[in-house]
């Protein structure tokens, strides 16, 4: 169990990248609730100054800082972290969030690789390194959510570039939890959040209303938060759709394929779909 109540509460600082939409507005727009100084970071300056006045609307335009970065940038973060420090002093809550998605195939263009490493995985590497550090030396208790993707788990065919970078997120957390968790004094955790289906503009594509399937942000960051008061290092997100034993079977599929010797990707192999099929159903 972890007591929130000592993390997310009037006083304390919260850092969301991807912050100005989707999950990270909606993250954004809980911690303000709770009274906590909120700092949103993104690209676009309209898109910014919407979700600033959304904020200060809740929590006083005192407590909020917007902040146009680029995540892919070392720099820029590490400008930012100065940028926070020197306006509420301390950080207790990060949140790595910002994603992209742009199609890629194995032979794709440089640009969608580049452009999507260097956002879902060098973004949250570099967002952890300019601020994890001074979080523990505060001394305070504090939390670093990263949010990555089951398809970082279950590798699906299409969008491979999204998906190493979102495995990357997953393997980078795991060890930013067992560093954490065996250095002395601190009282920061990490935590990998693994959405489901959620309506956000990386999903809706041409979509204008959010499908039966879908959770909103809204949900999403309120099965986050319940999901931290418990203690989980791995916060995986149920949808309209999908429910947990559902996940859990084909993330097992999955790492069957190494201990059973099958293909890759068995799951989509011509030979194994029937067998994955009623292993899904339990037979």
């Amino acid at each position: 169990m972890t007591d929130l109540t000592n993390i997310i509460k009037p006083s304390n600082v919260a850092v969301i990248t991807g912050g100005a939409s989707g999950i990270g507005l909606a993250a954004a727009k809980h911690f303000a609730r709770a009274g906590m100084s909120v700092v949103i970071a993104d690209l676009g300056q309209e898109k910014l100054a919407k979700a600033r006045a959304e904020l200060e609307a809740i929590v006083g335009a005192e407590h909020v800082l917007a902040a146009e970065t680029d995540v892919s940038d070392k720099a820029a973060l590490e400008a930012l972290q100065r940028a926070v420090i020197q306006r509420f002093g301390r950080v207790h809550v990060l949140m790595n969030n910002a994603g992209i998605g742009p199609e890629t195939s194995i032979f794709s263009a440089d640009a969608g690789w580049e452009n999507i490493l260097g956002v879902n995985m060098m973004g949250v590497i570099n967002g952890t390194r300019a601020f994890g550090a001074g979080m523990v030396k505060h001394g305070e208790p504090g939390l670093i959510i990263n949010t990555g993707s089951k398809q970082g788990i279950t590798t699906p065919p299409g969008n491979p570039a999204y998906n190493v970078s979102k495995a990357a997120v997953k393997v980078f957390t795991e060890a930013l939890e067992h560093e954490l968790r065996n250095t002395e004094g601190s009282k920061i955790s990490a935590h990998l959040l693994i959405p489901g289906f959620v309506f956000t503009g990386l999903t809706k594509g041409d979509r204008a209303e959010k499908p039966a399937a879908a959770w909103t942000p809204e949900q999403t960051v309120d099965f986050m938060v319940e999901s931290l008061a418990k203690g989980d290092f791995y916060i995986l997100c149920p949808d309209n759709d999908v429910a947990r034993p559902v996940d859990e079977r084909r993330m097992a599929w999955a790492a069957g394929d190494i201990i059973e010797n099958r293909p890759p990707l068995s799951r989509w192999h011509k030979d194994y779909a029937d067998k994955f099929k009623a292993y899904l159903e339990g037979k």
